[in-house]
């Protein structure tokens, strides 16, 4: 089972503002030329489902059409079913990363991919992430939520490539190096 994270940051490390506001992202994606991606269908193209956690998961129904055409597992400790309404292919869960990680590979998934600050970081904790793409965008957002931090040992990582875009934004693409 792979697990991969794919996400963009401010370049001080921010993936919203402390009230989980992504305005700045927003205002950023608007310089990206019609048709760029920065590889984000090729990813997806390789992943079974996508795992988030319910603050994510309430962010993206805010942004009005569902755009995900995978299954997604939104992992909350605190709901204990959906919304009426809820989008199609969407399940909750309230397992820990490895057992949830353990029931989808024996549900014949072999690639999830991860988002969501909270839920990265609780993937990390449990050695659970593969790999982690984040890209960069050239904003300093001075205080927010941050993508990493609170993890309690070190992530050796081996770097994989970087790609600078013509519109500013820098996307680095890591492994991380497993002790198991």
């Amino acid at each position: 089972m792979r697990c991969s994270v794919y996400i963009a940051t401010s370049l001080d490390g921010f993936i919203a503002r402390r009230d989980g506001s992504i305005d700045w992202l927003d205002e950023a994606s608007a310089r990206v030329p019609a048709g760029e991606d920065c590889g984000y269908a090729a990813f997806t193209s390789t992943v079974d489902t996508l795992i988030m956690g319910r603050k994510t998961y309430e962010q993206v129904l805010t942004f009005g059409n569902w755009s995900y055409e995978l299954p997604v597992v939104v992992m909350s400790r605190t709901l204990t079913s959906l919304a009426d309404g809820a989008p199609s292919g969407v399940t909750l869960s309230n397992d820990a990363p490895a057992q949830l990680v353990a029931r989808l590979g024996k549900e014949g998934c072999a690639h999830l991919y991860v988002d969501g600050g909270a839920t990265i970081r609780s993937f990390l904790a449990a050695d659970l992430i593969d790999d982690v793409t984040v890209t960069v965008i050239p904003l300093l957002l001075g205080d927010g939520l941050p993508l990493f931090g609170g993890n309690p040992r070190d992530v050796p990582l081996e770097h994989v490539n970087t790609r600078a875009f013509d519109f500013g934004f820098v996307q680095h693409h890591y492994r991380i190096n497993h002790a198991r």
